[in-house]
């Protein structure tokens, strides 16, 4: 019985030891990580122009410029759909031209000239593109519009620039404004709700306009 009572004794001081010691395990584990990451931070100034207004940030190196806008600047119309260049939800201009945010680091837009969906209009005063998207019901949900909005302005500027798509190959030739052409444009814009006829119609009737003007 004497035995039994210290093989019970010596089986409950080991399940206390052992939790002891995992549980001093797992806090210098984490006390570890949390030192190793913070070493590696490594944080960069970067200054660029956003919406007309100058920006100075100091940023962790690997920071998208997706990132920066969302969580930096507070810019939340640019959204973060597949955070891999595939759904155009973070379409924005830069120098003019569109871009995915979210596969370009912040650091490489020192002195750029960044454009959000906020910096094209305001409820007050829209951007003939975002009134053509309400007038022919170019959204549903409306995640992806923002980077629709942003692209469908830069192909306007494209094809006013003469610039081709695979639609419109010759360089000695003005790209023809049909569906096919805005179609091929806007085709690393994703709507998973399907409303591809009336954002083409939208882009249609500003870029009508807008090429008219142009020539």
């Amino acid at each position: 019985m004497e035995n039994d009572n210290r093989l019970k004794l010596s089986r409950r001081e080991m399940i206390i030891g052992t939790t002891a010691a995992i549980s001093a395990i797992a806090a210098t584990k984490l006390t570890s990580i949390e030192a190793g990451e913070s070493n590696k931070i490594a944080l960069a100034d970067v200054s660029f122009v956003v919406n007309g207004k100058k920006q100075h940030l100091a940023l962790d190196t690997r920071t998208t410029l997706l990132d920066a806008l969302r969580e930096h600047l507070k810019l939340n119309g640019t959204k973060k759909g597949c955070d891999h260049g595939q759904c155009g939800a973070c379409t924005v201009m830069v120098n003019g031209r569109r871009i995915n945010s979210c596969l370009s680091l912040a650091l490489q837009h020192e002195d750029d000239n960044i454009v959000t969906i906020e910096g094209l209009g305001s409820p007050d005063k829209l951007h003939a593109m975002q009134a053509a998207f309400i007038k022919h019901d170019a959204y549903q949900c409306g995640y992806c519009t923002p980077g629709q909005i942003c692209s469908a302005v830069a192909v306007i500027n494209e094809i006013n620039s003469g610039i081709p798509s695979h639609v419109s190959t010759n360089l000695n030739q003005s790209p023809i404004l049909n569906n096919d052409e805005i179609g091929e444009r806007m085709s690393g814009n994703i709507c998973r709700c399907g409303a591809y006829s009336n954002i083409v119609e939208a882009i249609t009737e500003v870029a009508s306009k807008a090429v008219k003007k142009a020539r």
